[in-house]
């Protein structure tokens, strides 16, 4: 039986489980050029790499275009790598999400740079162009920039990365967001099928003590920050943005075990204290409140956790996934990202270990599967199956050995 996923007439994804290929290609906290996609060997590896996820069952991947890369001169573009993606995606029958800007933009420009925006919309048009002169039918379903909250806080109030700033982060956020929503004009006037889908970190920040209701409101102020970005996309803020309720198609939310914290003193809640952390809110519960504010249909665009956990944390995704999958919400996706093991940015030989494979030997980048990842992948598979959203699916032999 060969793998097919079975969505409903809206679904454009052809698989539940989606594999993210870690493409950041930013500067890092010490001015550092950091290309993961290369580091990752990701861009020799492609081939092995798309192979490797079909015999598993996932038909659907993230993967980033990397601006620094594609545009190392103004409004000339270098199209090698993105052309060698879409040659390996249709040869292997993958789906690709597109970044345009996952993290890291061209030396000579940041989020502040007068001509940012007009840039950006410009890579995002001649993207779409030369994605269609290679595959003229289909969808194409387009991240303009990953992260935009998250973004803005590392380069506009911690000087994580450009551009390198403090007490910034509004300004960046709104610089950003001009840039998205330019780039969507100029893709739609291209393409209008292209669909749109912000991939933005699902937190919540609490109170210490919720007995302090000065503090329960300023927590829950906070908390809806969160928020401002698709605000901004959608016209509800900033209308000279020129943001629109169809510019958002499905809404990718990031979540990580640190996403979760209490105002002020930014002490992390944990996902798997025992007793259970009555602050902790569970991955369905953020969601369910995500559908509410926007009712689109909800992606998991990244989760992952490091080591020895990995297991656990995939089991408890499944369950929570499962969930809003039975209270009704169109829960279309779930993506495990990184799906290979990443080094860290600003200390890049430390590697984190967080993939479903593994690379022991950076010298070597040979993938390494980790086998419990994938026992929860197909426990989980295996679940979807059994409420008829996904046929199972066969894994050879030699990769359950």
């Amino acid at each position: 039986m060969k793998y097919r996923f079975r969505p409903s007439d809206e679904n454009p994804f052809r698989s539940f489980l989606m594999a993210g290929f870690e493409c950041a290609d930013h500067q890092n906290a010490f001015g550092q050029r950091i290309d993961l996609t290369e580091l990752t060997g990701h861009d020799r590896l492609i081939g092995e790499d798309y192979e490797n996820l079909r015999e598993i069952g996932i038909a659907t991947v993230r993967e980033g275009i990397r601006w620094s890369f594609v545009e190392k001169r103004p409004f000339e573009y270098d199209w090698s790598q993105v052309e060698d993606i879409i040659i390996h995606a249709q040869t292997h029958h993958i789906q690709v999400v597109w970044d345009i800007c996952h993290f890291g933009f061209p030396d000579d420009l940041t989020p502040l740079h007068p001509m940012f925006a007009r840039r950006f919309a410009h890579l995002c048009c001649a993207f779409v162009k030369k994605y269609r002169s290679m595959v003229t039918d289909g969808e194409l379903i387009v991240t303009p920039i990953n992260e935009v909250s998250f973004l803005s806080w590392l380069g506009g109030e911690v000087k994580g990365t450009s551009p390198y700033s403090v007490r910034q982060g509004w300004e960046v956020k709104y610089m950003l967001m001009k840039a998205y929503i330019e780039g969507i004009e100029m893709m739609k006037e291209t393409d209008p099928s292209v669909q749109i889908m912000p991939t933005e970190p699902l937190i919540h920040i609490s109170a210490s003590d919720p007995s302090d209701p000065a503090l329960l409101l300023e927590a829950h102020q906070r908390h809806l920050e969160q928020f401002q970005v698709l605000d901004i996309l959608t016209g509800k803020i900033c209308p000279e943005l020129r943001g629109k309720p169809e510019y958002l198609d499905f809404i990718g939310v990031n979540f990580y075990f640190n996403n979760q914290w209490t105002i002020h003193g930014h002490r992390f809640i944990s996902w798997d204290a025992d007793p259970p952390n009555p602050l902790w809110k569970n991955l369905s519960i953020l969601v369910s409140e995500v559908y509410l504010l926007y009712g689109r249909p909800i992606v998991i665009s990244e989760t992952s956790i490091s080591e020895h956990q990995r297991y656990s944390w995939l089991k408890m995704i499944s369950r929570e996934c499962l969930s809003i999958i039975r209270n009704g919400i169109p829960l279309y996706g779930c993506c495990i990202y990184p799906i290979i093991d990443r080094p860290d940015w600003d200390f890049p030989d430390i590697w984190h270990h967080s993939g479903l494979w593994d690379i022991p030997d950076p010298d070597s980048l040979q993938r390494e599967i980790h086998y419990e990842s994938l026992l929860a992948l197909n426990e989980f598979r295996q679940e979807l199956s059994d409420l008829g959203l996904q046929e199972e699916v066969p894994v050879t032999t030699d990769v359950l050995i």
